[in-house]
């Protein structure tokens, strides 16, 4: 009996923060190697990106499922990161990238910000520098782009009518780099999703 009641509270509404003395029922949205993720989850990680929280960036209007599939995404890259120790945060950095982040939310016109508790800002960003962290040590530190390469993509775009930018190689270099990183780093994604337990439950974009 108490099995069958476990799965029906994880397939049905579950227990979720308490509000001004009562108790929230929300539901779930994914669960990811057994690592459950709720509906408010994932609004307060479209909220975040809506809100182009992260310094360097700009907004993300997702819908509420493309945005759980981007909250998949970083859990299995944090999954790995928990299981290897790889990966870290700078203190000094985390303070400064909070700082702005909270800058940026509170001159965010979206009602959502709203729903953000005190402190799941900095939390937010944490998470993400972590996971910058572990990316570069786990992927990007093997990618590399040969001289042969450069040359030929800085020929292609000199030759190409009506460009009249002329990158220097070190940023040709750059972009091509980052191309690559950004490409292994999905195709590691991808792997991992193959590899790992991910069960959806039905929900509705707002």
């Amino acid at each position: 009996m108490i099995p069958l009641l476990l799965g029906l509270l994880f397939l049905f509404p579950a227990a979720g923060r308490a509000v001004e003395g009562y108790r929230v029922y929300e539901s779930t949205a994914a669960s990811v190697n057994g690592e459950v993720f709720f509906v408010s989850d994932v609004a307060r990680e479209s909220c975040f990106l809506g809100c182009a929280a992260m310094p360097g960036t700009g907004e993300e209007i997702l819908s509420l499922r493309e945005t759980r599939d981007r909250l998949i995404l970083d859990a299995l890259g944090l999954q790995e990161q928990r299981k290897l120790l790889l990966g870290a945060v700078d203190n000094v950095m985390l303070e400064g990238y909070a700082r702005e982040a909270e800058s940026r939310m509170t001159a965010c016109p979206s009602p959502c910000k709203r729903e953000i508790a005190p402190g799941e800002t900095r939390e937010w960003i944490r998470r993400k520098l972590l996971l910058r962290d572990f990316f570069n040590r786990r992927v990007a530190v093997f990618v590399e782009v040969k001289a042969d390469d450069v040359r030929r993509e800085l020929a292609r775009r000199s030759s190409s009518p009506g460009n009249d930018a002329d990158p220097t190689r070190e940023e040709v270099l750059q972009e091509m780099l980052d191309a690559r990183i950004a490409q292994e780093i999905r195709n590691w994604q991808t792997r991992a999703a193959s590899k790992s337990r991910i069960v959806l439950s039905p929900m509705e974009d707002r």
